[in-house]
């Protein structure tokens, strides 16, 4: 399984979409943005990938075996133990990536 790349793009270069939010939730988006030392699209574009990377994990968890032959055995040692993990870590776990893949774009 080839590693996952993280997607590049500039505000240039990227579709755009325009999203009707409800009342309130460009407020609670921008605060939670703030928290995270981000700018509101970086968390919106993390929040989605944590979602999309979730519903795929559970899509293709059967697909993915641990004798898989494409796993090194860092990486099969790693899935072991991710699955190990509660759904709320695992969570938490692909979050703290997400954002610490983010800030690594911003320094380069």
């Amino acid at each position: 399984m080839p590693p996952m790349k993280q997607a590049i793009y500039s505000s240039r270069t990227a579709d755009k979409f325009v999203v009707r939010l409800p009342d309130g939730m460009r407020e609670r988006i921008a605060d939670v943005a703030r928290n995270h030392h981000r700018s509101m699209n970086s968390e919106i574009i993390a929040r989605l990938e944590q979602s999309m990377l979730q519903e795929g994990a559970l899509d293709d968890d059967s697909n993915l075996r641990i004798d898989s032959p494409e796993l090194s055995q860092h990486e099969r040692e790693l899935l072991q133990r991710f699955r190990q993990l509660s759904r709320r870590q695992q969570n938490a776990l692909i979050a703290l990536i997400a954002h610490d893949s983010e800030l690594a774009s911003a320094d380069s």
